[in-house]
């Protein structure tokens, strides 16, 4: 499918924003959440340019889950370290195993369900701690409600990684014009709600 102009505009200004983010959003952070921010970030920012040059073609590519998979395990990882004293290393092995186990199974050819029910726990846990843990934090007063937009950002980012998720496993939810479509408005609202989110925490 071609890419159109305000394809590249919108994939164009999510890079933008995740360089914002890289080089301003991060400031304040400890080690790890800023290296991890900063992995999520950058991953998004080199994503956005690859398909604003190359265009949606790109993504018929393996690697695509790979590297989609790296942008929410980051951001999770980065939160959970923040807020979650406690789980930290078992999310940190969590997160080195999963990458790992998406790797592996998208490389080695494998017939079986496999690659798929390993895409759908690694992504699930991942988006879920996105998802549910700013909402934990704002509820019990950890954080201001400005942060609540990660969670926007996380229901987003899982939205957009089950669609392409499922387009890959050949049982698309929406056809694959329409995936295409609506995938640049949602990686630059992912990502204004990621990095807003932040500056609001």
């Amino acid at each position: 499918m071609k890419i159109t102009v305000p394809d590249r505009i919108l994939l164009l200004l999510t890079g933008l924003v995740a360089s914002y983010q890289i080089s301003v959003g991060i400031e304040g952070f400890s080690t790890l959440p800023m290296i991890a921010y900063s992995t999520a970030f950058g991953v998004l920012l080199i994503a956005s340019l690859l398909l604003l040059i190359l265009g949606f073609d790109l993504l018929d590519s393996p690697i695509v889950v790979i590297v989609s998979t790296i942008i929410p395990l980051s951001l999770a990882m980065g939160l959970v370290w923040q807020h979650l004293s406690n789980y930290r290393i078992p999310f940190l092995i969590f997160a080195i195993i999963g990458l790992f186990a998406i790797i592996v199974t998208r490389l080695i050819p494998i017939k079986n369900r496999l690659p798929l029910l390993t895409l759908v726990i690694v992504h699930g846990i991942a988006g879920l701690t996105i998802f549910l843990l700013p909402i934990f934090l704002v509820f019990n007063g950890s954080t201001s409600i400005g942060f609540i937009l990660i969670s926007v950002g996380g229901a987003l980012i899982g939205l957009g990684g089950l669609f392409l998720a499922l387009l890959k496993a050949g049982k698309p939810l929406l056809s694959r014009e329409i995936i295409f479509r609506i995938l640049p408005i949602l990686l630059l609202l992912m990502t204004a709600c990621f990095v807003a989110g932040f500056a609001l925490v």
